[in-house]
């Protein structure tokens, strides 16, 4: 962009200096603007009062690059964020559907010595000048009307339709151009909201507002929307929401802002068409912060509008009405959502607040079931200290409200790997989908459930059918390969893991289960490597240890698998130390009997591991010993 000997421009209580490329507020706040926001606020500014078409500011602001109308659309809402304006104000930018923006407020420019040049005025609207047009007209058919005693009714007619295309103009104008899609959408992700100041970020509410969003629209039969674990990752304020759609495999997807002070919230929302970076709707929201359910609700359902689609009567309840309810539940979950040891205790101190406000809060208690589930199996902590309580959790959730598809999930899921009994979780997957079909995390639990008793097709297309659902879920992924591995197919399965890694070299799971599948293979030194990087990536983690050593011992290091030994019984003196990760090095080093031991301790001690006991390959050469065959039938495999 060219820059004019005029350097400074006022309006409002606003100050732009272009040759600084600073905005400064009249009480001498400077306020922080990106290049290319800047960039659109010094050409609205330069011409205001002016129409300017999208294209204009488009090619003005990217000169040397070729960019979607997003980029723009995202430009201006941060500018009128920046101004404050509220929904329908449009005191400062206003849009002129179909063609593009008119900045409104007296602009004085001044020279670089600080003498006055000119004021620009604003010229009117497009709205303005179709409504003199439209009301000179009616004046004249009034005239016409005494005239005649009979209307033309064909003037009539066009007047009054130019009447209602008028008011349908401005009330889209009002409510910020919201617009529905020509075509149902049949995909979107909802990526969490963001809060308009990198100091003042609550990532819990933002991470909330997306999931509440995800748990209503998921409601609708028409459509599937990406769950919370594919979509958190987005969480950087500077996030292109279509090119994160296009990661995430939608047709659409839903972002906006939140800005809060004292009691208020105020919400701004947007939706694109992924293929284009088309915006499909944009909505205002400003209300109490106790009325933040009813703020969802009409996000919601003006979202579903927008796609053409029904919430229908599978749209789920609310399970509260408290507030502070709702908030101690929202953070909670972002805590548990690390999947840290330390984190996981702090979400759960904020559930049980969270139930305390309201006992009946059918999710917070299903948040519980989640995380001592996940302290049990991420935390390697002892499961008959963790799991009861977690089954007791999912057990009330079911008796507060029995249609709750997540806690008839996550219950099957602790079933699984606690009581052993394969019949009573399947049952609880099945009603899970029955309620909710779309459920990635159920169909994963319930490939989980399948694989580990050797039902490897069925497996394969349940995690097959959540990988639809979530594709980018790493865990997901990750798990596909395990099965994979399990039901004999090592080189699908190594691609897998591979394919995963791609996605994120740290991720823990991946780098643990590749290595599994590389001794299955001979590939000792990758395997090793592999389970390094695992240890690396938990510190609680013990088995890194384990299969590492099982590498080491089979690639005939025996003094490597035995410092690994040495190791986990040294730990095992501190803390809690799954004795089926004990058993894995005994059984590498030849000492079937101690391996045999402790794998009676560990059914001993309700050690989760031990649900791999039919699928897991390392176990084979031990399989026709009587006590192993006894641990089977205990287990109740077949």
């Amino acid at each position: 962009m060219n820059e004019p000997q005029l350097q400074i421009y006022e309006f409002d209580k606003f100050r732009v200096d272009a040759a600084k490329r600073l905005l400064t507020k009249a009480d001498g706040e400077q306020i922080r603007l990106t290049p290319k926001v800047f960039d659109t606020l010094l050409y609205l500014v330069r011409n205001g009062g002016k129409v300017i078409e999208k294209d204009e500011l488009m090619r003005e602001i990217w000169t040397d690059s070729i960019v979607e109308e997003n980029n723009l659309t995202q430009n201006v809402s941060i500018l009128r964020r920046v101004f404050g304006e509220k929904p329908g104000e449009h005191r400062f930018i206003v849009t002129v559907a179909g063609h593009g923006y008119r900045f409104v407020p007296d602009v004085r420019a001044i020279s670089d010595l600080g003498f006055g040049i000119a004021d620009i005025k604003p010229k009117k609207t497009v709205f303005e000048n179709e409504s003199e047009k439209i009301e000179n007209q009616i004046a004249k058919d009034k005239k016409r009307s005494i005239k005649h005693e009979k209307p033309n009714r064909s003037r009539l007619v066009a007047v009054f339709s130019g009447l209602i295309s008028l008011s349908l103009l401005g009330f889209y104008a009002w409510r910020g151009n919201e617009k529905s899609v020509t075509a149902p959408i049949k995909t979107v992700a909802v990526l969490p909201f963001k809060t308009l100041a990198a100091q003042s970020r609550d990532e819990a509410l933002e991470l909330g507002m997306a999931d509440t969003l995800i748990s209503k629209l998921s409601g609708g039969e028409e459509v599937t929307v990406r769950p919370l674990s594919s979509v958190r990752r987005y969480v950087a304020l500077e996030q292109n929401s279509v090119m994160a759609g296009r990661e995430l495999g939608v047709e659409s997807v839903l972002d906006g802002t939140i800005q809060t002070a004292d009691n208020r919230i105020r919400i701004s929302a947007r939706l694109f068409r992924v293929s284009d970076g088309k915006q499909l709707w944009t909505g205002q929201f400003d209300e109490k912060f106790t009325d933040i359910f009813d703020l969802q609700d009409s996000i919601s359902e003006r979202v579903a509008t927008a796609l053409r689609i029904r919430l229908g009567g599978k749209e789920k309840k609310r399970q509260t009405e408290n507030v502070e309810a709702y908030q101690l539940y929202m953070k909670g979950r972002f805590h548990v959502l690390k999947a840290i040891k330390s984190e996981i205790a702090t979400g759960i101190s904020y559930f049980g607040q969270a139930i305390e406000a309201d006992p009946g809060y059918g999710f917070a208690h299903v948040g519980i079931a989640d995380a001592y589930r996940a302290m049990t199996l991420a935390g390697e902590m002892p499961a008959n200290e963790f799991l009861p309580k977690a089954k007791a959790a999912a057990n009330k959730a079911i008796e507060i409200d029995e249609t709750l598809a997540e806690a008839h999930s996550a219950l099957g899921s602790i079933l699984f790997w606690y009581d052993w009994d394969w019949n009573a979780p399947e049952n609880q997957f099945k009603r899970a989908l029955e309620l909710d079909p779309n459920s990635s995390d159920t169909h994963l639990f319930y490939a989980h459930l399948l694989s580990n008793t050797g039902r490897h097709t069925e497996a394969l297309a349940k995690i097959k059918r959540a990988r639809e659902l979530d594709p980018l879920n790493l865990r997901i992924n990750a798990l596909e390969g395990l099965f994979l591995l399990h039901a004999g197919q090592i080189d699908e399965a190594i691609t897998i893991f591979q394919k995963t890694l791609e996605l994120d070299p740290n991720f823990r799971l991946a780098n643990m289960f590749v290595a599994r599948a590389y001794i299955e293979k001979g590939m000792f030194a990758e395997a090793i490597a592999a389970t390094r990087k695992a240890r690396e990536l938990s510190a609680v983690a013990t088995e890194p240890i384990a299969y590492g050593s099982y590498a080491y011992a089979e690639s005939g290091n025996l003094v490597e698998a035995r410092a690994g030994l040495d190791e986990l019984i040294k730990f095992s003196k501190a803390r809690w130390v799954p004795p089926y990760n004990i058993a894995l090095i005994y059984n590498a080093l030849g000492e079937s009997g101690k391996a045999l031991d402790y794998l009676e301790k560990a059914y001993a001690e309700k050690d989760v591991r031990m649900v791999f006991l039919k699928v897991e390959p390392k176990w084979n050469n031990i399989r026709n010993e009587p006590r192993f065959i006894d641990l089977m039938r205990r287990m109740n495999f077949k």
